[in-house]
């Protein structure tokens, strides 16, 4: 269903109107496509808290964004001179730096290296850097903050690397016109390459407030970066029609066979998506208690890529659901999963550098009325991918991730009554509902050959809900 209020907004009359009434005004965000697959304009990069020993300049230099470099701060009370030296280059009105495809005088995304802030003086240094150049960041335009992992001995770093996720879901919630804020914690710039080129791109319009942590494992071998999961097999549950068939399409845009899966009453569009992706079609009672053991038997040379996305709602408030709509719940969308993924582990049938990708929900990091069956089912995935995690990439070489959408709209959001329609899309700080490809896109990047170093994340895809972490 069409967002009618976006579109009004959209207009003359709907910004002077929701302006006056001050009602949210959301940005049209700018997504991914074959003809635009990068952001419009350059890249600042800035530092602070001092020299991080990142290697950072050819990573930033492969997302197909011109750099421009910025030094604010060297942790030694001259941050605020730097930082108002960068104003002068990269304010509003223009930059000494490259500008981007279209001449844009605007950064399309800022990237402030963070990990050498060590105490509450170097963070000042990050007011410092972000404070001239946020007004200048184009419309769907990024700012990815960089942190580094809390040092369990000294409690001042611990404390100030903290601070940073407490900077970055703020700045998310007031930084407005289509602008996503994120923070990565990372110790290898090599290792985070798909990481940042997934966020500094329109892939990740939906995707704000999320803190993301990446090892220091290196890429399995050389990547192309155009068609990256080329040869490898993919498996999609409930793949036939929605979030699933998006995510089988965006998989196969990247190169992969995809293998729809879903019931059998859904066989009719299985076929039809598969046929249209070139892949393949199966299917089968994923909560059987054999559902496994016959996904490895159809797949004898076995898989690379396994998204359990299959999933149900059967809505009630506890008082009144019945044992059955419980049990149903629970039984597809996470005793399927844990079934499913330990028979295919337990078979080898996935790859070394295999990638397992759950669909969580914010309902299930947050909660919603109606929904504690759902809910109780989602939160279960995360405490799989979190537990799972660094055992099957120690025994297997498979990490293991998730995903956890907000509002979304599909079929099952536009039968929703509209007062609570429209307040599942104005509650996040994009002001609307995401699309199945903005949930296919973060799978995508999490199923990516890279993306070894991105294991036991739970990352929510959502515009960043107002409700939960």
């Amino acid at each position: 269903m069409a967002d009618r209020y976006l579109s009004f907004t959209a207009t003359a009359p709907g910004r002077f109107l929701t302006a006056r009434l001050g009602l949210p005004q959301p940005a049209a965000l700018s997504r991914w496509t074959a003809e635009r697959p990068a952001l419009d304009g350059h890249l600042l990069h800035l530092t602070a808290g001092g020299p991080s020993g990142l290697d950072l300049a050819p990573v930033l230099a492969r997302t197909g964004l011109p750099t421009t470099t910025e030094t604010a701060g060297t942790g030694t009370g001259t941050g605020t001179e730097a930082a108002g030296a960068t104003t002068g280059t990269t304010g509003t009105t223009g930059t000494t730096g490259t500008t981007g495809s279209a001449g844009s005088t605007r950064p399309a995304a800022v990237v402030l290296d963070a990990t050498g802030v060590r105490d509450v003086d170097a963070l000042a240094e990050v007011h410092a850097a972000l404070h001239p150049v946020l007004r200048s960041v184009a419309a769907s335009g990024r700012v990815v903050v960089l942190g580094a992992p809390l040092d369990a001995r000294d409690h001042h770093q611990a404390a100030v690397q903290q601070a940073l996720e407490g900077f970055v879901r703020s700045l998310g919630k007031e930084i407005g016109r289509g602008r996503t804020v994120n923070l990565v914690r990372l110790t290898d710039a090599s290792a985070a390459e798909s990481t940042l080129r997934f966020l500094l791109s329109p892939k990740s319009a939906y995707v704000s407030g999320q803190v993301i942590g990446v090892g220091a494992e290196a890429p399995d071998g050389p990547v192309d970066w155009i068609l990256p999961l080329i040869g490898r097999t993919a498996l999609v549950t409930g793949g036939a029609r929605g979030i699933g068939a998006a995510v089988a399409e965006t998989l196969a845009r990247d190169g992969a066979h995809v293998v729809v899966l879903d019931v059998p009453q859904a066989e009719e569009d299985a076929h039809r998506v598969a046929a249209r992706l070139g892949g393949s079609a199966l299917t089968l009672d994923i909560t059987a208690a054999d559902a496994g053991e016959r996904i490895a038997a159809e797949l004898p040379d076995g898989l690379d890529v396994l998204i359990h996305n299959a999933g149900i709602t059967r809505d009630r408030r506890l008082v009144n659901m019945p044992a059955e709509r419980w049990s149903s719940v629970l039984d597809v969308n996470l005793a399927s999963v844990l079934r499913t993924t330990d028979a295919l582990l337990a078979k080898g049938a996935l790859r070394t550098g295999g990638r397992i990708v759950a669909t969580a929900s914010i309902a299930g990091l947050a909660g919603n009325a109606g929904q504690t069956n759902y809910g109780a089912s989602k939160a279960g995935v995360a405490g799989l991918v979190r537990s799972l995690a660094p055992r099957a990439l120690a025994e297997h070489g498979v990490t293991v991730n998730a995903v956890a959408p907000g509002f979304i709209e599909t079929r099952m959001t536009a039968a929703v009554p509209l007062f609570i329609r429209e307040a599942g899309r104005r509650m996040n700080s994009l002001a609307q509902g995401g699309l199945p490809v903005d949930v296919a896109e973060t799978t995508a990047w999490l199923a990516h050959p890279a993306s070894g170093a991105v294991n036991g994340q739970v990352v929510r895809v959502c515009g960043q809900s107002l409700l939960g972490a």
